[in-house]
């Protein structure tokens, strides 16, 4: 094949081209306690077939888990959950769903490595099983949104009487709905990105003004 000198010009190499247009690629952890809905909010918003390590409850388990107000569930997340899906052409979100049970925290530690930012879900029948996911990023610095799961559309509480409850900054979001279905779960992942994008330092390689969240493809 003939090589001249155009060939070495910024820009006509396929390879430079593809790495100039790929997306940027955020990592987000999904948090929350026990049976609050992490790994069905994880299926629920994923534009690809989700990972999940879910495993059956079993009597050993009786003494060391809690189910109190999920008596029902039957399964459980022993190491992580994961998704993906495209905001727009120039932002991809990785969703890492952690697992709830406390004998499996030790996990968070290595899932929180390059997390720019989480969704802490609760429960308001059983506030106090979020406490620790938001003490964990809190004492990390990193960004998160509350996300209330209502199911079937019922709302407890009040989003001041959340506010309170969990004892959150002012400035922190929370999204009240169902978030087993799609719409609720983009519209908190969307809360989370103007979060970061409206703190002191933006999505990488996206300045604020680059990633108008009217235009996202969710």
């Amino acid at each position: 094949m003939a090589y001249s000198d155009s060939d070495d010009r910024v820009g006509t190499d396929p390879a430079h081209s593809t790495a100039a247009q790929a997306p940027a690629a955020v990592k987000i952890l999904i948090a929350g306690g026990f049976g609050v809905g992490k790994t069905t909010m994880v299926g629920a918003v994923s534009e690809v077939v989700p990972l999940n390590t879910e495993e059956h409850l079993t009597v050993a388990g009786v003494d060391v888990d809690d189910i109190d107000g999920v008596d029902q569930k039957a399964t459980t997340t022993v190491a992580l959950d994961f998704g993906r899906i495209t905001v727009n052409p120039q932002l991809v979100l990785y969703l890492f769903g952690t697992p709830g049970q406390e004998r499996f925290w030790f996990m968070w530690n290595d899932l929180v490595h390059g997390a720019l930012g989480a969704v802490v879900l609760v429960d308001t029948r059983r506030l106090k099983s979020s406490f620790a996911s938001i003490d964990f990023f809190e004492s990390r610095g990193i960004p998160f949104v509350v996300g209330v799961n209502c199911f079937d559309g019922r709302q407890d509480r009040t989003e001041p009487e959340v506010r309170e409850a969990l004892d959150l900054d002012p400035h922190t979001p929370i999204v009240m709905g169902d978030l087993r279905q799609r719409r609720a779960s983009r519209d908190l992942l969307l809360a989370l990105i103007e979060l970061l994008m409206s703190g002191p330092a933006p999505l990488p390689g996206h300045p604020a003004t680059a990633l108008p969240v009217t235009t996202s493809t969710m």
